[in-house]
């Protein structure tokens, strides 16, 4: 297994995720305590993957419960009523995760850091269990105090 990325190549992900988020939703979190964690997922799960290339590699996941995922793409589709995870729903989900990690690509060239990202990948189920090479750092973001997603960081540097 890889080591995890360097602590401080964290707050591209971070930041991005957090004010596209907030842009795209009107709705802001607050970042918890990052920490190791495995990819293991018991109750009803939405996950996007996407790639990293470049100078860096591996991948970040975007992980939330479905209910979460529903109340996102709602805000993402101007307030419209989400009652299952449809085509729409998943493809306007997918485009969030788009932004962000375009976005952090973007704050990483402006430090010198080359990336490039993979069409997002996404997955809907109950007991998901991922495996990956590289150490995932999992960061919950809080909304109302709460955990309403994670982003799982598992990057490294060449």
């Amino acid at each position: 297994m890889r080591k995890a990325l360097d602590v401080n190549n964290i707050n591209p992900f971070l930041q991005s995720t957090m004010s596209v988020f907030e842009s795209v939703t009107q709705m802001k979190l607050t970042v918890g305590k990052p920490m190791m964690a495995d990819f293991l997922f018991g109750a009803p799960t939405y996950t996007i993957t996407v790639g990293v290339v470049g100078q860096m590699k591996g991948q970040a996941v975007l992980a939330m419960d479905v209910e979460n995922a529903k109340i996102i793409a709602s805000k993402m589709m101007f307030g419209m009523p989400i009652a299952e995870l449809d085509e729409m729903a998943c493809s306007a989900l997918n485009e969030l995760s788009n932004m962000i990690m375009g976005n952090t690509a973007t704050v990483f060239s402006t430090q010198g850091k080359i990336i490039d990202i993979t069409p997002p990948i996404s997955m809907i189920g109950t007991d998901l269990k991922i495996k990956s090479d590289i150490d995932p750092i999992a960061v919950p973001l809080l909304f109302d105090g709460t955990e309403f997603l994670k982003l799982y960081i598992c990057v490294y540097e060449e």
